[in-house]
């Protein structure tokens, strides 16, 4: 990367971990995190301090050229229980980075999400499609993914708001239907059954994380600025056929049963990624086969276990 020091927010986490990881033999890399985790490099600098602070925010984004904004609460059921505190971190909290990015002058590449598509009326979904969220999550990354562009169109800030759907990899540790890899491992590995929400018929397109490391970096250097991009694989899953490939890549015997469907669940969802492949030159390249053979090896190309999901 050509910039001089890039802020990461939520650096300590899943998505920010694996971004410090990458860049910091690259550029100088500052953390912004409200918890540091062991695994966060030495060589990365850290700010301890909540997205929702002003005077941590202003402080961590002062001299940086690109701000990847990944820290969020990242749940739909948490946002569901407590919508308040989802849009204070999550919307917010992106408003502050905004803010701040504007001051210094600094690009910003954000973490939005595939729920801003809420229940999608087919696949694949591209990024012309309504959006129209079902949880207080998918509505407030959504206000994030407006704001972002608004503050190109308004201010002529620099700005990229990626639609990660479901991402998964080596140090995740949970959140809705890509931290489910985690938790079918886990059971595997222990022989208990794989436990299914509903018929297991319903679809997920899941991206590794270090495809979405690669979008975070096309997004840093593209002059497709002020528009959003889907990152995903174009590809989709059903939970079932998961659980059973986790099962098999585990060597585990145990059952795959179904349990009651979750209220509000999502039928299908993949990823229409022509944007981002004509635009950002993105090409995802890491298959579910190889990305799960990464989680049962414990190893990942960037060698970072992360955290958490902030």
């Amino acid at each position: 990367m050509e910039a001089r020091r890039v802020l990461i927010t939520g650096g300590a986490g899943f998505i920010g971990g694996a971004l410090a990881e990458a860049f910091r033999s690259e550029t100088d890399v500052r953390v912004l995190d409200v918890e540091p985790g062991e695994a966060l490099p030495g060589d990365v600098e850290l700010i301890e301090g909540d997205v929702r602070d002003r005077e941590a925010v202003e402080k961590a984004t002062e001299g940086v050229d690109v701000v990847f904004h990944e820290a969020a609460l990242v749940s739909v059921a948490g946002s569901i229980d407590d919508p308040v505190e989802s849009h204070a971190i999550n919307a917010t909290g992106t408003l502050r980075v905004l803010e701040a990015a504007r001051r210094h002058d600094a690009r910003v590449v954000l973490a939005s999400s595939a729920a801003v598509y809420g229940d999608p009326e087919g696949v694949p979904v591209s990024e012309t499609d309504p959006l129209v969220p079902t949880s207080p999550y998918g509505l407030d990354k959504l206000a994030a993914d407006h704001y972002a562009r608004l503050y190109h169109d308004l201010y002529g800030l620099e700005t990229v708001a990626l639609r990660y759907f479901n991402v998964y990899g080596p140090g995740q540790t949970g959140g809705d239907y890509a931290g489910v890899i985690e938790v079918f491992l886990e059971q595997a590995r222990n022989g208990d059954p794989i436990t299914v929400h509903g018929d297991g018929e319903q679809t997920r397109d899941f991206v590794h994380v270090d495809d979405v490391v690669r979008a975070n970096r096309l997004a840093a250097e593209t002059d497709g600025v002020g528009t959003a991009y889907n990152v995903g694989t174009g590809s989709s899953t059903s939970i079932t056929r998961l659980a059973e490939r986790v099962r098999d890549a585990v060597g585990s015997d145990s059952p795959v049963v179904h349990t009651e469907a979750r209220e509000g669940d999502i039928r299908h969802s993949r990823a229409d990624v022509s944007r981002a492949r004509e635009r950002l030159g993105y090409e995802p390249t890491v298959g579910l086969e190889a990305g799960l053979e990464t989680l049962v090896d414990g190893e990942s190309p960037t060698g970072f276990s992360g955290a958490g999901n902030r």
